[in-house]
This record gives structure tokens, sequence and C-alpha cells, in this order.
């Protein structure tokens, strides 16, 4: 079981107008609900790290929710960079902190503002300073990234993408 969960769901997105512009191009994808089934091995006093995009933001919430977390917060991550979108293009994502039972906030001097900005990289790559300073916040915590791309050391990882140390099962 672990006490800090940081995850990047492979969000499914049903309004792309060519097949060209799909997010399965880039990585396979899961719905809500299957991502919601997820048995995500968290202690009973953790917390998640969530992202989630703008047109995602309440199926977050919900993936929170069905995980057994609370909202507390989030961050803004500012890409720098404008990407696609269909009312405002999209040049940030969400960092959703969610709690279970009784776990605590950073130490007070190890807080940062709530947007961060980073220019984007390659498609739906987050930046290693985040999980970085889940480590500064949390050094002794027992970790887990889900749908992990590039492991650290340190952390176990789930995904389609590396070799998992753990497994997840569905509901």
């Amino acid at each position: 079981m672990y006490d800090v969960i940081y995850a990047d769901p492979p969000w499914r997105y049903d309004f792309s107008k060519s097949d060209s512009r799909k997010i399965e191009n880039q990585y396979s994808t899961m719905s809500i609900d299957e991502i919601c089934k997820l048995q995500v091995p968290s202690n009973k006093n953790s917390v998640l790290f969530l992202w989630g995009t703008t047109a995602k933001l309440i199926e977050a919430i919900d993936v929170m929710k069905s995980w057994g977390f609370t909202y507390k917060s989030s961050l803004i991550w500012d890409k720098e960079i404008l990407g696609m979108g269909y009312w405002f293009r999209g040049q940030h994502e969400f960092l959703l902190v969610g709690t279970k039972g009784k776990f605590p906030p950073p130490e007070q001097s190890l807080r940062i503002s709530s947007v961060y900005k980073e220019k984007r990289t390659k498609h739906s790559k987050k930046p290693d300073y985040i999980r970085d300073m889940i480590d500064r916040w949390y050094p002794d915590c027992k970790k887990l990234e889900m749908f992990c791309r590039s492991p650290k050391q340190g952390w176990d990882v789930f995904g389609n993408e590396v070799d998992n140390s753990i497994e997840i099962k569905n509901v």
C-alpha cells in the first residue's frame, strides 16, 4: 500500500474532428468507467496527485472520489505554448490534490505557488519538477506513479509503457 499516488490517466476523448488528431495515435486510452474501477493500492491515510485537462476536470474529480480521495487543492501547469481546444486553446493543465484519511500538507517552507510555468515538450509528458517536488515534500513516504512513462528511482510504477513493479486490478 502507498502513502503517495501520482497519476496521469490516459483520458479518452470523443470529440476529435479527424482521425489524425485522436489521442489514441499517441497512446492507448481508457474510459472514465475503466479508470474509476481501478483498485488503487493506497493507505488509509494517503494523498493523490491527479493530472486532468480542462476538458476532463469533472471526470478527474469523479475519478478521485471513486478512488476514495477527497479533493483539497490544485496546481495549474502553464505549458507556455498554446494547444488545441474548441472554446479556448489550452495552455494549461490541472494537478488536483486529494487526501484519504488524515494526510498532512507539505511543510510551510516547502509550499510553492499554485501556478507552475514550464514549457511543454512531447505529447502528454509532465514536468519532472512535479515528481521531484513530491519527493521533497514526502521523502520517507512510499510512492506509486500510475500510468508512468519513465520510472523515477524510489517510486513503484504502473503503466503500459513501463515494466510494472505492481499489478493493479479492476473492481
